[in-house]
């Protein structure tokens, strides 16, 4: 594949550099002035998140039920993989090599059947106060991380999310809550397999260097004005924070992670030239980049699909063919997902980066028919199941090639190690060096633990 530099056009094609410098530095001087006493954890961790908005069918990848009437089970066949005992779907072939350094964790379940309380419910760890809507009134698990992190590193970007084009934090429940927007996710909007793709407001173009020397002159003056007339420090503030947005936008480490032009063609394609495969990529760069949180939204996988098909992983037979979603959507997706392991595992990043691949719920194990609305025809989906989920986790340093749980016959319930989203959000921050009994106050003044409850999964520690 040609080489793509980041042109000038690419680059500028956001606006002025310095006047984000000022909005950075307005965040910034808004974490500070909340910002909680306690560690920041072991720096050197991270986690990537991989969010299957829509929710991702347990039955059709990752605990299939092939002993189970055909209503249940559907049209695919578990394959076995290179650990004895655990089976995946055969659309994810690449997973099947690569099961010594994942394990699953089948029986996590919650109450919120509907996308919106779903999305807050397994995000934050807390129950919503009201199921309707995305916006978050606590905190995401990334924005906490953020806040914990927020001292560490002026030119770290603590908190990113890859997502689609025209979308915010409260499009998928990442927001901040009771923490305050300042600690919401760096968005990293659009497809970075299109060649035209780039992060502007990181850019910084030779021809912006002399305004950059003259803001750096005026600070410089700022300081001789500051040790002469500011006894209270008010202007000291100011200029602290205005350096650590100029030092966090010109970073050469910041802009570099990126620049994907900077990886080889060949591990380009092994992650797969669509979007699923170029934002996992990504988020690998930025977690070697010093990220301590890196969300991957992964929705559509790129080009036109077929009619019976849908945008994200919310397979209602109204939407989609469940089955022939599948065999569009599951190669790209076990390209990426299994390229990303493999990726951390030969940089030697699996103890410090702990990967979860999973969406809001999992879905209904019986198969049900409707009209799809995009085919006119009936045909087969599956719908909202809070009941039951799958996730995946690698790397962490955690113990892989396993099974966590179980769910019963049909896989409707949980049978085996009956789990909640908060264990897995135990065993993140575990991993990350937080303690899970740190307290932020909330709107009313009230100290809030980070997580009301949860363990780390014993199995995987």
């Amino acid at each position: 594949m040609p080489h793509y530099p980041l042109s000038r056009r690419r680059l500028l094609s956001t606006g002025s550099l310095l006047s984000l410098a000022g909005g950075v530095s307005q965040v910034m001087r808004l974490r500070a002035a909340s910002a909680a006493e306690g560690g920041a954890g072991r720096s050197d961790t991270a986690v990537i998140l991989v969010w299957l908005t829509g929710g991702l069918s347990h039955l059709d990848t990752y605990d299939m039920k092939p002993e189970a009437p055909r209503e249940y089970r559907g049209d695919f066949a578990p394959i076995r993989t290179n650990v004895p005992g655990i089976q995946v779907c055969e659309l994810l072939p690449r997973h099947a090599g690569v099961a010594d350094k994942f394990s699953l964790i089948r029986s996590v379940s919650h109450g919120y059947g509907d996308h919106d309380g779903a999305h807050r419910r397994v995000l934050t760890g807390r129950n919503p106060r009201s199921p309707i809507g995305f916006v978050n009134d606590a905190p995401s698990v990334g924005c906490i991380v953020n806040k914990v992190r927020d001292r560490v590193g002026s030119a770290r970007l603590a908190f990113t999310s890859g997502q689609r084009a025209g979308t915010d934090a409260d499009s998928y429940s990442q927001g901040a809550g009771y923490l305050g927007r300042s600690y919401e996710p760096f968005l990293v909007g659009g497809d970075p397999s299109d060649v035209k793709w780039s992060i502007p407001n990181l850019a910084v173009v030779p021809e912006l260097q002399p305004r950059l020397a003259g803001r750096r002159r005026l600070l410089s003056r700022l300081d001789r004005f500051q040790r002469d007339v500011d006894d209270s420090g008010t202007l000291a503030a100011a200029d602290h924070f205005e350096r650590k947005a100029m030092n966090l936008l010109v970073s050469e480490s910041a802009r570099k992670a990126f620049d994907l032009t900077e990886e080889s063609a060949a591990l380009r394609d092994r992650y797969g030239r669509n979007p699923y495969g170029q934002q996992a990529l990504l988020a690998r760069r930025l977690v070697e980049a010093g990220t301590s949180f890196a969300n991957v939204v992964m929705e559509h996988p790129g080009g036109a699909g077929p009619r019976d098909t849908v945008y994200n992983w919310d397979c209602h037979a109204v939407n989609c063919h469940v089955f022939n979603d599948a065999r569009w959507r599951f190669p790209p997706f076990d390209q990426a997902v299994t390229a990303l392991i493999e990726d951390l595992y030969t940089r030697g990043l699996d103890r410090k980066v702990m990967l979860v691949v999973t969406g809001e719920f999992g879905h209904t194990p019986k198969i049900s028919y409707q009209t799809g609305t995009g085919t006119g025809v009936t045909q087969p989906g599956r719908d909202h199941w809070p009941g039951a989920m799958s996730i995946l986790v690698s790397g962490g340093g955690l113990r892989m090639g396993q099974v966590v749980g179980s769910t019963d016959r049909l896989g409707e319930r949980p049978d085996q190690r009956p789990l909640s989203p908060n264990d897995l959000w135990a065993t993140v921050y575990r991993h990350l060096g937080i303690d899970t009994e740190l307290t932020f106050s909330d709107h009313t003044g009230r100290p809030l633990a980070i997580l009301p409850d949860g363990e780390p999964i014993r199995e995987l520690i």
